[in-house]
């Protein structure tokens, strides 16, 4: 008797055992949900840089020379045609002189030889001069005359060269850098600057930046562009894109870090008098922007090899008809190809589905075709739906309670 006790408690146990497992329900994979949803994309690039007038002035010397004078200071305003600089004029007042002098004195030579050709003229025409000495006499006041000519011409470049000892404003604006003392001295020069001070109109102001090449393809000119500039945070700025180097500039050439940009110039539309050359400042440009579209969260994009795909997901809709025209490295290739597909939630699995997306701004890719609106898609843990989610895998959604719910 004790020893079938013993064999239907034995029974009992198993049977509960297999009605257990049998009852237990296969856990999921834990995913993080969000509804696919109609709203606005923007699409920026972004680029960082300095601030600059758009118009500035460098003030230089033409010839050489002592600055006696300095009319204005770094930071002072200063009006067009307003004095800013004097160099010493003594040598180029001597230059005037002797060029003065000079003149006269080939003016003087030139009346002469007036006078000798007008009676070489009358001697010639009474016969009482040869041919040969009354073109002498011509030859002779042609050659004053080109002398004189010369003499003016030198007056004429030592008056200048005096009066670029005197250095004016060619703008209304305000000294934004000073390199020189007085008493220091300004080496003009014709090809080469030598900087004394700069003048910029910094009520138009420009933002340069630079922009990778990947990006600056996308970018047109007249693009609008919020800019913030570190010196004013919490404020945005307006401006639009004025200009787009065709020449890039490349960091690191011949190395791993080589980086090849682009500048971009992004007039400012606002003005603050605060604003002063070279404070530093991002941009984001708006390239495009497609209002009312579907879209997706970023993290919910991403990509899966096409034969891991099963037929249902619609990813390889016809595809023995195409791979049948194929070779079969071409076949391979198909299959080995890697799709862009976003997870969507059908009856607790995880259903991949292929996306042909659109523009995307720093959350959200624009949907072109795929999904519909108010489908249920997995957004995380990024781990799981970047590496790890496969096509039909049983899922359970977070609650944001921290629990998890079934989908049905």
């Amino acid at each position: 008797m004790k020893k079938i006790i013993i064999i239907i408690a034995a029974v009992a146990l198993i049977g509960t055992l297999i009605a257990v497992n049998l009852l237990k329900k296969e856990k999921g994979i834990s995913v993080e949900t969000a509804k696919v949803e109609r709203g606005k994309v923007v699409q920026k690039v972004s680029g960082s840089g300095q601030i600059r007038p758009e118009v500035q002035v460098k003030i230089s010397a033409n010839v050489s020379g002592k600055i006696i004078k300095l009319y204005a200071d770094e930071g002072d305003r200063v009006s067009k045609g307003q004095l800013l600089v004097e160099l010493d004029p003594e040598q180029y007042i001597a230059s005037v002189e002797r060029a003065e002098s000079n003149l006269l004195s080939r003016r003087a030579n030139e009346k002469k030889l007036k006078s000798e050709l007008i009676r070489a003229r009358d001697l010639h025409k009474k016969g009482l001069l040869s041919q040969a000495d009354f073109e002498a006499a011509e030859a002779a006041y042609e050659a004053a005359v080109s002398e004189t000519r010369q003499a003016m011409a030198s007056l004429k470049e030592a008056k200048d060269q005096l009066a670029k000892t005197r250095l004016a404003a060619d703008i209304d604006g305000i000294v934004t850098e000073l390199n020189k003392e007085e008493g220091e001295m300004a080496l003009g020069a014709q090809f080469q600057e030598d900087v004394i001070m700069v003048v910029s109109d910094l009520s138009r102001m420009e933002a340069a930046i630079e922009i990778d090449e990947n990006d600056v393809v996308n970018t047109s000119i007249g693009d609008t562009a919020e800019i913030e500039i570190d010196a004013f945070p919490d404020t945005l700025f307006r401006g639009i894109v004025s200009k787009i180097a065709n020449s890039a500039t490349i960091k690191g050439l011949g190395t791993q870090e080589q980086v090849t940009n682009f500048e971009v110039t992004v007039r400012l539309l606002d003005y603050n008098p605060l604003f002063r050359p070279g404070m530093s400042t991002t941009v984001d440009i708006i390239t495009e922007t497609h209002n009312d579209v579907l879209k997706v969260p970023i993290q919910a994009v991403t990509a899966r090899e096409r034969s891991k795909l099963e037929r249902k997901t619609g990813i390889e809709e016809h595809a023995d008809s195409r791979e049948a025209d194929g070779t079969e490295d071409e076949k391979k290739d198909k299959k080995d190809e890697m799709v862009e597909v976003v997870f969507c939630v059908e009856d607790n699995h995880a259903v991949a589905k292929p996306v042909k997306l659109g523009i995307s701004d720093d959350t959200h890719y624009e949907i072109l075709s795929g999904l519909e609106e108010d489908d249920t898609i997995i957004t995380g843990p990024f781990s799981v739906v970047s590496r790890t989610l496969k096509n039909d895998d049983l899922i359970e959604i977070k609650e944001e309670d921290g629990g998890e719910k079934n989908v049905n």
